[in-house]
């Protein structure tokens, strides 16, 4: 499966955006934001597209309440289960105040709407299992605001929602100290029972590997950034896997300042980021259902055996990593024959002390097997 993101098209996304003085969440910028991302959308053939208006409540940066714009653009799947693909589309500058420009927001967050908007170009001719939507949010900069109101829609609603990528200043591979990876992107998860995270993370890393000989995913195994929060948290803290996306070394001085300026982005480097998208996305979007109950045999052996609920004759992929590693490092599909109930397949020569395991449908999360 290959995508080829348009590195033109990511830059006049960047530019158009941009341009705007400021797209902060209270100022009239944001709502020409809005209608230009929800125009875009519109003219991407099978793309359904909504502006979800929510109410921002008073807070710190928000003086009294008031409505404001998400855009979400749907490409329907076959089936109730969904994906999210996430940017903020909002802009800030901390020294003026909201109305006032000089918050042109070019590698935060434009970088990941140009991001978004282009996968959406890219997926839009597939067929998908799962429903795909293209989350433009606002209010990120307010605390959040616009992903709160979006989690807790798809929790109100009921969505059978399996992943969550939000793209968050993801345009630049290099700073101002000389640092520089152009051939890298972080993917920050944090773990929990509630959720899969964790291991969305590790299928990323595991399918960019596999996929992709000249760009990589580092993980970093915490939530986010030390002290900050991003957009995939609030689906987080609902119970939904989300992870967030971010270019490996930060700028700090220009974010939130004027100097976040287009000149200062690798557009090759987007590029790569949206490939990393693109690829994740298809592959979750046209997977079957994830196994349940995966198990461990508890027998003595120098071999493993899983079992698993699941469908037979259906594609499975088994994992393996050793437990001193946090990445997968052997991967084996196999289509089990079998009722449903005793789905099982044994890894021979690898041990269950030594390792972790896992079992997901062919293109699909690991579930960890207990």
């Amino acid at each position: 499966m290959s995508f080829m993101p348009d590195s033109t098209r990511l830059r006049s996304t960047v530019e158009a955006l941009s341009a705007l003085s400021t797209r902060n969440t209270l100022s009239d910028g944001c709502a020409q934001a809005a209608e230009w991302i929800a125009a875009h959308l519109a003219q991407i053939p099978g793309i359904e597209v909504e502006t979800m208006r929510y109410v921002m409540p008073k807070g710190r940066r928000v003086p009294e309440p008031r409505f404001a714009p998400n855009v979400i653009g749907t490409l329907p799947g076959r089936t109730d289960r969904r994906i999210v693909l996430s940017a903020h589309f909002d802009s800030l500058n901390l020294s003026v105040r909201p109305h006032e420009p000089g918050a042109p927001g070019a590698n935060d967050d434009a970088s990941g709407v140009a991001a978004v908007l282009e996968v959406a170009r890219l997926l839009a001719a597939i067929q998908p299992e799962c429903t795909i939507h293209f989350a433009l949010l606002s209010g990120e900069e307010q605390g959040l605001l616009g992903a709160h109101a979006l989690a807790q829609r798809a929790q109100r609603e009921h969505w059978n929602l399996e992943a969550v990528l939000n793209n968050d200043t993801i345009g630049s591979s290099g700073n101002l100290l000389g640092l520089s990876d152009p051939t890298a992107i972080r993917v920050f998860s944090e773990e929990s029972p509630r959720h899969n995270a964790r291991e969305l993370a590790r299928w990323m890393e595991w399918q960019t590997r596999q996929h992709l000989s000249d760009f990589r995913v580092k993980l970093v195994l915490r939530r986010d950034r030390f002290g900050r929060g991003g957009d995939h948290t609030p689906f987080t803290m609902r119970g939904f896997s989300a992870v967030r996306l971010t270019e490996v070394h930060e700028e700090y001085s220009r974010q939130h300042t004027p100097d976040d300026l287009i000149e200062h982005m690798d557009f090759d480097y987007l590029a790569h980021v949206t490939q990393i998208n693109a690829l994740c996305a298809a592959s979750l979007a046209q997977s079957e259902p994830a196994p349940s109950f995966v198990r461990i045999v508890r027998d003595q052996s120098h071999s493993t055996t899983l079992r698993w609920q699941g469908n037979s004759g259906q594609k499975y992929a088994i994992y393996w990593r050793d437990t001193a590693s946090a990445t997968w490092r052997g991967c084996r599909e196999i289509t089990p024959e079998g009722d449903a109930f005793t789905l099982q397949t044994t890894i021979d020569r690898v041990n269950k002390d030594d390792h972790f395991f896992a079992v997901a449908s062919l293109g699909g999360i690991p579930q960890p097997a207990q």
